[in-house]
């Protein structure tokens, strides 16, 4: 059994900054569970972050703070708010913007290694 909390997760190499924010990696593959689980805060920004994961799907849960997720494919818009989860299930390239500080817990598969940030083309690597 393995039992964390974020605050002993701060500072250590699972504390992770990336061009949007700040996400701590609570579950990542070398803890052999199949799937990576991130919380992720993101301050509000007048950018628009272009992000295409081809090597992960990943599902998000809003806990706080609004954004706005674009598919790229369809131009669908849908408004992420508290209590919203979205699941980016066929490799969707999106875009994220943040209108509101704002708090996801997101799950990966495959599981990130650790320290992965966004690749020029939006990606992890695999």
């Amino acid at each position: 059994m393995i039992v964390r909390t974020i605050k002993e997760l701060k500072g250590t190499e699972r504390d992770v900054t990336f061009n949007a924010g700040q996400s701590v990696r609570i579950v990542l593959e070398k803890d052999n569970m199949g799937f990576s689980i991130h919380k992720t805060v993101m301050p509000k920004s007048d950018k628009v972050y272009n992000w295409h994961y081809k090597n992960h799907q990943e599902s998000c849960y809003c806990i706080s703070g609004k954004g706005i997720l674009t598919n790229l494919t369809t131009g669908e818009k849908f408004e992420i708010v508290p209590d919203t989860c979205y699941l980016l299930d066929n490799y969707d390239n999106h875009t994220f913007e943040i209108v509101e500080d704002i708090v996801l817990i997101s799950v990966f598969n495959p599981p990130v290694k650790g320290k992965e940030v966004h690749q020029a083309d939006g990606s992890y690597s695999s």
